[in-house]
C-alpha cells in the first residue's frame, strides 16, 4: 500500500489554512462536494504541489440492502480520475432504505447508520463491495463507523466482521480510531480486542477525530478536539503496525489553524509512542526466538543429533497415522487448519476465530453447524417469516426489511422494531433530526436568515412528520413548501422572501435574472395583490 504520511481533511472553510500548514503530505475531500470539471482552486493548487488528494464518499450506502447505484459509482470514479487519486474510500454503513425491494416508501437517513454484524449482512456487503471494486478505476477502502445503537442478535464482533470482509473481497480498510472509541463508550466494545482481530496488513490509512458526550452517549461530532482516549487507541494501533497514512478530520466548529496544527502534533507523538512499543515488541520476539533455537535440537546443538535425529522428527506420526511435521514438535510456523491453509501466529488465531464467527466449526472439528441463531437474530432473518440462507437475493430482502423498519422508526416515528434499545433509538432519532437541520442550513443558508430565530424550531417540527426521501437540497425546498402551505412564517415580509426563494429554486431551471423578466415577475406579483 502506498505510504501517504500525515494528512488533513480538506474542507472549504479551512482550505487556505490547510494549504499553509507545514508537514501536510496529503488531504482527503468529501467526494460529493467535489465537481470533477470545476475543482476548487485550493485543491488544484495542492495537486500542482504534488499533494495527494483522496475522495471520501459518504452516500454510496455499501451496507444497504440494494446494490450500489451505478450513477453514484460513476460519479465516484470520475472524482478519483479528476484528482489522480491512488484510492477512493467509503463507509461500511447504510444511508437509505425502502423502495421496490421492500415495497415501501424510500427513506433517506442523511447519516451513516450501522450494518448488523450477521452473515446475511456480510454476504450482501461483500457483493456490494465487489460491484464497487469492478466499477472503480483505483482500489477501494472502506471505513468502520461510529454507532449509537446496537442491532439485536449480532453474530460477530467488529474485528471478526472486518476480517471476513477483507478476506473475502480483498478490500482495504480505513480504520477510524475515533469510531472505535465511540463504540467503546456507547456499546461497551473493547478497542484493543477489535485491533487484535483486524487484518492489519489490509489497512489503507487511519482517521482521527474528536467528539462530545451528550444525552449520556458519545457523539462522533468531528467538531471538537481529539480526546486522549482516541490518541491512546492510535498508539495501540501503531504499536501493532505502521499505518500507511493518518488523517485528522474536522467538519465544523473550526478552530484557529494553530489549534489544528497542535492536534496534528499530538497525532504524530501518539504514532511515535506506538512505533517505540512496536520496536520493543519486535526485539523481545527476536530475542525469544533466538533463545528457543538455542535450546531446540534443530538449533545451535543440531550437530549433536545429526541427520538421524532430524529424520526421526520428520517421521513422527499422530494417532491417525498422519505424519506430524514441525507443528507437532513446537514449530507453529507450519501449523495448518482443517482447510489445509497454513495458520501462522496471530493469523491462525484470527482465522479460527473467523470460522467461529461464520458459524463454522474450528479447524479439524468436523462439520459446521449453521443457522443456530438465538434471541433477536430475527432482526435480520426470521422476524419477517423468511427462511434462512437461500442466497444473497433472499438475504437482501431480509436485510432490506430490517433496515427499512429501523430507519422508519428513526425518521418517521413508527414503532421501534423488537430487540432494539428504545431509549437509544430515541437519541439517534434526535441526532438525525438535528444533523438534518444543520446540513439544510448549510446547503440553503438563506433559510436561517429569512426565518431568523424560528428556523431551528420550525425545521425540527417539520422533520417529525416529513422524512427525507431525497437529498438535502430537495429537503430544503420541501421544508419551504411546507411552511408556505401552512401560512408561515407569520411575518409578511419574511413569508414573501421565503416564497421568492422557493420560486427561484423549485423550477426545472433557475429563473432568469434579465431585467425584462424581473420586471414581468414584479408586475405579476403587484397585480396578484390587488
Amino acid at each position: 500500500m502506498e505510504r501517504l504520511g500525515t494528512g488533513m481533511g480538506w474542507r472549504p472553510e479551512i482550505a487556505d489554512a490547510v494549504e499553509r500548514m507545514p508537514g501536510i503530505d496529503w488531504v482527503e475531500a468529501v467526494a460529493e462536494n467535489v465537481c470533477p470539471g470545476h475543482l476548487p482552486d485550493s485543491l488544484r493548487r495542492l495537486l500542482e504541489r504534488g499533494v495527494t488528494v483522496v475522495p471520501h464518499g459518504v452516500s454510496l450506502g455499501l451496507g444497504g440492502a440494494d446494490r450500489p447505484d451505478p450513477g453514484r459509482l460513476t460519479a465516484l470514479a470520475e472524482r478519483a480520475e479528476a484528482l489522480g487519486s491512488p484510492l477512493v474510500t467509503e463507509h461500511i454503513a447504510f444511508v437509505r432504505a425502502g423502495g421496490p425491494l421492500t415495497a415501501s416508501p424510500r427513506l433517506e437517513a442523511g447519516h451513516l447508520l450501522p450494518v448488523p454484524r450477521t452473515r446475511d449482512a456480510l454476504g450482501v456487503l461483500c457483493e456490494n463491495v465487489r460491484i464497487a471494486q469492478d466499477a472503480l478505476p483505483v482500489p477501494l477502502a472502506v471505513e468502520n463507523i461510529a454507532a449509537l445503537i446496537c442491532w439485536p442478535g449480532e453474530e460477530m464482533t467488529e474485528g471478526q466482521f472486518l476480517y471476513d470482509l477483507a478476506d473475502r473481497t480483498g478490500v482495504r480498510l480505513l480504520i477510524d480510531v475515533a469510531n472505535l472509541h465511540t463504540n467503546h463508550v456507547n456499546r461497551g466494545e473493547d478497542p484493543s480486542k477489535a485491533l487484535a482481530e483486524l487484518p492489519l496488513e489490509a489497512i489503507a490509512y487511519v482517521h482521527v477525530a474528536g467528539g462530545v458526550e451528550r444525552d449520556g452517549v458519545w457523539h462522533d461530532s468531528h467538531a471538537h478536539p481529539v480526546p486522549r482516549p482516541v490518541l491512546d487507541i492510535l498508539t495501540d494501533l501503531a504499536s501493532r503496525v505502521s499505518p500507511p497514512g493518518v488523517l485528522l478530520e474536522r467538519d465544523e466548529n473550526f478552530p484557529e489553524p494553530a489549534e489544528l496544527e497542535k492536534e496534528l502534533g499530538a497525532i504524530r507523538r501518539a504514532l511515535e509512542a506506538g512505533a517505540v512499543e512496536r520496536v520493543k515488541t519486535e526485539l523481545r520476539s527476536a530475542a525469544g526466538a533466538t533463545a528457543v533455537r538455542r535450546t531446540e535440537p534443530g538449533g545451535a546443538g543440531a550437530e549433536l543429533f545429526g541427520e538421524a535425529g532430524a529424520g526421526r522428527r520428520e517421521r513422527t506420526r499422530g494417532g491417525d497415522g498422519e505424519l506430524l511435521g514441525a507443528a507437532a514438535v513446537g514449530r507453529p510456523g507450519e501449523a495448518r487448519g482443517g482447510d489445509g491453509e497454513p495458520l501462522v501466529g496471530v493469523r491462525a488465531t484470527r482465522r479460527e476465530g473467523a470460522r467461529g464467527a461464520r458459524g463454522e466449526a474450528p479447524a479439524g472439528a468436523g462439520a459446521a453447524r449453521r443457522g443456530d441463531e438465538t434471541g433477536a437474530a430475527g432482526a435480520t432473518r426470521g422476524a419477517f417469516g423468511l427462511p434462512p440462507h437461500k442466497g444473497v437475493d433472499e438475504a437482501r430482502q431480509r436485510l432490506g426489511l430490517a433496515q427499512a423498519a429501523l430507519l422508519s422508526a428513526l425518521v418517521a416515528g413508527t414503532p421501534v422494531p423488537e430487540g432494539f434499545d428504545r431509549a437509544r433509538v430515541g437519541v439517534q432519532a434526535r441526532a438525525l433530526a438535528a444533523k438534518r437541520a444543520d446540513v439544510v442550513a448549510k446547503v440553503a443558508p438563506e433559510l436561517p436568515v429569512i426565518l431568523g430565530g424560528e428556523y431551528r424550531t420550525a425545521f425540527l417540527g417539520y422533520a417529525q412528520t416529513h422524512p427525507m426521501t431525497d437529498g438535502y437540497r430537495r429537503d430544503a425546498l420541501t421544508f419551504a413548501e411546507h411552511l408556505l402551505s401552512t401560512g408561515r412564517p407569520g411575518d409578511t415580509r419574511a413569508r414573501r422572501e421565503l416564497r421568492e426563494w422557493w420560486l427561484e429554486r423549485s423550477g426545472p431551471k433557475p429563473r432568469s435574472r434579465r431585467p425584462v423578466h424581473r420586471l414581468a415577475r414584479a408586475t405579476r406579483r403587484a397585480l396578484s395583490r390587488r
